[in-house]
């Protein structure tokens, strides 16, 4: 894998909606950042996805930027996923995200499951 930040959107509601290509990148990754490593590690055991996995959250973010972003630059593919959705978006990430760009890390950020499209789609709008 390619040394860069992987931000890997993670199913709402249903694990099977996330994309197999989230789930190769889980995979092939050195190291998983998760916002709750007990509810993330339910993903991961469906999955058998066995990389290691960190804990990134509110709490410790401030703390542990600054070397995420260094393992990146040594040369290191890490993945941040969130509880529920896209990372950095109402969940942690943001300081990473922003910490990355600074630094001249690539970010890759995966599609994936949302709740702003069927939200939009059910309400009929036009």
């Amino acid at each position: 894998m390619d040394s860069k930040l992987y931000l890997v959107p993670t199913p709402i509601g249903n694990l099977e909606d996330i994309t197999l290509r989230a789930i190769r990148v889980l995979k092939d990754v050195d190291l998983i950042l998760a916002e709750d490593t007990r509810t993330s590690v339910k993903l991961l055991k469906h999955f058998e996805i066995s990389t290691h996995m960190h804990s990134h959250h509110m709490h410790n973010e401030h703390k542990t930027v600054a070397n995420i972003v260094q393992r990146i630059k040594n040369g290191e593919s890490i993945a941040l996923i969130s509880d529920a959705g896209t990372p950095a978006i109402s969940d942690p990430g943001f300081l990473l995200t922003r910490a990355c760009i600074e630094n001249g890390v690539e970010i890759e950020c995966l599609p994936g499951a949302t709740a702003f499209v069927p939200a939009l789609v059910n309400s009929g709008l036009p």
